[in-house]
């Protein structure tokens, strides 16, 4: 029996069941104590600052660092957590967006960890949108002066190399079809739109012609190296300014 028919076996199956809890269970918990410092460095947290939130996608946003690189002078917090669901950050929104302190710009790039079957099955786009909705309805409702700029999905690219031999890779990226993100940022348009927040496209210069995200940037297939967050951050400098 070779290592895919293992996989496949029921032996193999129940082991990567367990690995899979495993795995889970040691994210919450890593969550939770980011969480917790976010609670406590918030406290001291500049008034009409501006903030960097959402899921892993944007806590490897080494935006801080790039921003100060560039010479910007402005007080920047990344408040990203890599795992975060929007149900995740519905229930956490006031430490992971410091809403509280006003900040002048809030840039969100949440929802991506929604992109899967798992748990709400065929539905799982439209419990995004929902969520989507109720989390800038929140934040428009406690600060109206806020500009929040709601970014569009970064691509992915389900082609990569063993991507569809890893059965947790692949289930991290079967939903994140071309066609699936470009909906799922067409409708957060919409709902930003509809609640005053500026949508902003910065993925100028990371997709391919067929829209997948390029190799050369792939870590696997929807996490990004550095290279790529230079450019986001040269496509979003003027919403900085």
């Amino acid at each position: 029996m070779n290592l895919q028919e293992w996989m496949n076996s029921e032996e193999g199956r129940e082991l990567a069941e367990q690995i899979g809890r495993s795995m889970h269970d040691r994210m919450r918990r890593e969550q939770d104590i980011k969480r917790k410092n976010f609670e406590i460095l918030n406290q001291y947290a500049r008034e009409g600052a501006i903030v960097f939130t959402g899921s892993s996608l944007m806590e490897q946003f080494p935006i801080v660092e790039i921003a100060a690189s560039a010479g910007i002078e402005k007080t920047i917090y990344n408040r990203g957590i890599g795992g975060t669901t929007t149900d995740d950050f519905l229930a956490a929104i006031d430490t992971v967006t410091l809403i509280r302190k006003h900040p002048s710009r809030l840039f969100l790039n949440i929802g991506t960890n929604d992109m899967t079957d798992r748990v709400y099955g065929d539905a799982w786009m439209d419990h995004l949108t929902s969520n989507y909705g109720k989390i800038l309805a929140y934040l428009r409702g406690q600060s109206p002066e806020t500009e929040i700029f709601c970014m569009a999905f970064y691509p992915a690219n389900q082609n990569l190399p063993g991507s569809h031999e890893d059965p947790g890779r692949w289930g991290m990226l079967k939903d994140r079809t071309v066609s699936n993100i470009r909906e799922c940022s067409r409708r957060v348009k919409v709902l930003a739109e509809k609640h005053g927040c500026r949508f902003i496209d910065v993925n100028e210069g990371l997709a391919l012609d067929s829209g997948e995200q390029k190799p050369e940037f792939a870590i696997d297939g929807v996490h990004m190296y550095a290279s790529a967050y230079e450019i986001i951050f040269q496509n979003l400098r003027q919403y900085l300014s």
